[in-house]
């Protein structure tokens, strides 16, 4: 029984873990009002309100972490080229 339940959260684990992603690119746009930064391939994520917008600028390079949820791309940590994290 122990058995079935340690593979059960292993598995509940490891499909968590297929949501989150990090991706490299260069800023886009940013939409402010929406809190959606896109990047140089198109792809759109989600900016949480604490994100200091004006520290973003577009033809940047960023390095985001970001999780999936309600397919949305959502940001959970990014790293500015001067070495800055939000």
């Amino acid at each position: 029984m122990r058995t079935l339940i340690g593979a059960v959260a292993a598995t509940l684990l490891y499909s968590t873990a297929a949501f989150a992603g990090q991706t490299e690119g260069l800023i886009k746009k940013i939409d402010k009002d929406a809190l959606i930064l896109t990047l140089d391939d198109g792809k759109s994520y989600k900016l949480n309100a604490e994100t200091d917008l004006d520290a973003l600028k577009p033809g940047m390079d960023i390095v985001i972490a970001y999780d999936v949820t309600n397919g949305e791309n959502v940001i959970t940590d990014m790293q500015l080229p001067d070495g800055d994290t939000n």
